[in-house]
């Protein structure tokens, strides 16, 4: 036995050796192929930092290629599930809440940055003891107990923060990628708060002449990385920026200005910058609530469509799109959504679970009101199959989805439709998605451009039918208000030549009653007269004695 032990001794340490000597081998190849920056170097490299750490699993700069990897192949979700006790809104890993507004730092982290805090009066003095002494007395230097505390606690605690520093970083650019803003932003806070913090104790560990030979190395150029940490720092200033505006609609769309909400939730989701596919669908998906809040349901509607499109088990799309075809009355088309939002929520029960809570919030959604929404929705669902019954499913308000007044002109309604028209049409459909970045998806983008194209063409029929049924119904209305002014025209046509036929016909009439009439009256002037020379002779001669001159006749 005593024989064979030292054998036995040599034998593990030769296996512990050959372990150490596969480990760094693997380590020297990967950085090679790193360097390449060759995608599948880079996958060749992930390989063999996976066999690395198969071996030495705690193995902190195999970690943290690995990790640099994964992000450089645009492998987010694998870095969110190699690093997720680090995502503060993570219970599993002992984070902060759901609100992600703390991180899940360590003992160790929150132990720096206390450390990290404002420097006491002897730590802030620039210069050292030796300076502040006379010229003549420069080579004499207290000694300071304090001084030598700093430094030598700095650098204990220099190893163990610089290796938890590339965590926060790498994890915070992966999260904001996925759509987790909120997370990214409070990781890439941390590290750079890590960062400075670990800039101050190298500089406490520094001797005096250290910073200038920093300063002085290549030629008065100091070489220190500091492309990372701009690239960072851009990152969570833009962060900052989607959530300030997204807080602002969210803010507006509360306080009853949808307008308003519509704004800035534009404003987000036409940033020049890409936007993640999970954080521009609940954008989406809030501009469509202020859209139904102003009155243009089209739009809401198209806006759930993309956001479907990105992420067909989306739930607060389903909701917000199955609400908007209800109020245009598309009853049936409802009821498809709403019998997809039951299968999302009988899946969620059997698994006892959101699907990927980490990687595609669903904002709103949590599991304890799960079972009391699936039965508001089951009832919901047959009320609506009742109304179909009842013959409610084809009676589609297209008013309401074109937005339009009942009453309304012709110009008016073509003008809403020529508006509609331009901005749904399929071909545009796909656009959107030019802002929007969809790495790391399991689905096809060809699928995801299918499935936008073909809910686009569904709406853009249902505005096409809308339309050509309203310029039927004013054409007929037009059609029946000409046919009565035109009959009341005949009317009074027909009443005026029967009035002229009537001036007519009676014209003769009444020249021949005028000739009568006036050879009677001379007849009765004639009587009149005769009469009245006679009275008046007779009436003469009875009342006057006629003078009569006799003579004498002669025989």
């Amino acid at each position: 036995m005593t024989a064979g032990s030292p054998s036995l001794a040599a034998e593990r340490k030769h296996w512990w050796l050959s372990n150490r000597k596969v480990v760094d081998k693997n380590l020297r190849e990967a950085r090679v192929l790193i360097a390449t920056q060759e995608p599948s170097n880079v996958s060749k490299a992930v390989g063999l930092l996976d066999a690395a750490l198969a071996l030495s699993p705690r193995l902190e700069a195999a970690l943290e290629l690995r990790a640099r990897s994964l992000l450089f192949l645009r492998r987010f979700r694998e870095v969110a599930d190699m690093l997720q006790d680090y995502i503060p809104s993570h219970k599993a890993g002992g984070g902060g809440g759901d609100d992600g507004s703390t991180s899940s730092l360590s003992a160790g982290d929150h132990f720096s940055i206390a450390s990290s805090a404002p420097l006491s009066r002897e730590r802030a003095n620039l210069l050292s003891p030796g300076r502040e002494q006379s010229d003549g007395d420069r080579s004499f230097r207290c000694f300071s107990v304090s001084d030598l505390k700093r430094r030598l606690f700095a650098g204990l605690s220099k190893t163990s923060q610089g290796d938890r520093e590339w965590r926060y970083l790498v994890l915070g650019q992966a999260c904001c990628h996925l759509g987790m803003m909120e997370d990214a932003m409070v990781l890439l806070q941390t590290s750079r708060r890590l960062a400075s913090a670990a800039s101050r104790r190298e500089s406490v560990c520094w001797s005096d002449d250290s910073f200038d030979s920093a300063a002085s190395e290549e030629g008065g150029v100091a070489t220190y990385p500091f492309s990372e940490s701009e690239s960072a720092s851009q990152l969570l200033a833009h962060v900052k920026l989607i959530l300030r505006r997204r807080a602002a609609a969210l803010a507006a769309l509360d306080t009853g200005l949808p307008a308003e909400a519509v704004r800035h939730f534009s404003k987000v989701l036409d940033s020049r910058r890409g936007l993640p596919g999970s954080f521009a669908a609940g954008c989406l998906v809030g501009r469509a609530t202020a859209y139904r809040a102003i009155g243009r349901l089209a739009d809401g509607i198209a806006d759930c469509n993309r956001a479907l499109a990105v992420d067909p088990s989306f739930i607060p799309a389903l909701r917000a799109r199955a609400d908007l075809l209800e109020a245009v009355n598309a009853l049936p088309d409802c009821l498809h959504d709403l019998e997809h939002l039951k299968l999302l929520y009988d899946a969620i029960l059997r698994d006892r679970k959101l699907s990927e809570p980490p990687r595609r919030p669903n904002h709103d959604v949590r599991y304890r009101d799960i079972p009391a929404n699936l039965r508001t929705l089951n009832a919901r669902i047959q009320q609506l199959r009742g109304r179909v019954a009842a013959g409610e499913g084809n009676n589609v308000d297209y008013y309401a989805l074109i937005g339009v007044r009942r009453g309304c002109t012709r110009p008016e309604l073509v003008r809403a439709h020529l508006l509609l028209t331009l901005k749904h049409k399929p071909e545009k459909a796909v656009g959107f998605m030019d802002r929007l970045e969809l790495a790391d998806d399991h689905r096809d983008l060809d699928t995801i451009r299918d499935q936008a194209r073909m809910s686009a063409s569904i709406l853009y029929r249902m505005l096409q039918k809308g339309y050509a049924l309203m310029a039927a119904v004013m054409e007929e209305e037009a059609a029946e208000k000409q046919r009565a002014k035109e009959a009341v025209a005949n009317s009074a046509a027909a009443v005026a030549s029967e009035a002229s036929a009537l001036r007519t016909a009676e014209k003769p009439k009444a020249g021949r009653n005028g000739e009568s009439t006036a050879v009677a009256a001379t007849a009765a002037a004639a009587v009149l007269q005769s009469v009245f020379c006679r009275e008046v002779v007779g009436s003469m001669l009875s009342h006057r004695a006629i003078p009569v001159k006799y003579e004498a006749l002669s025989c």
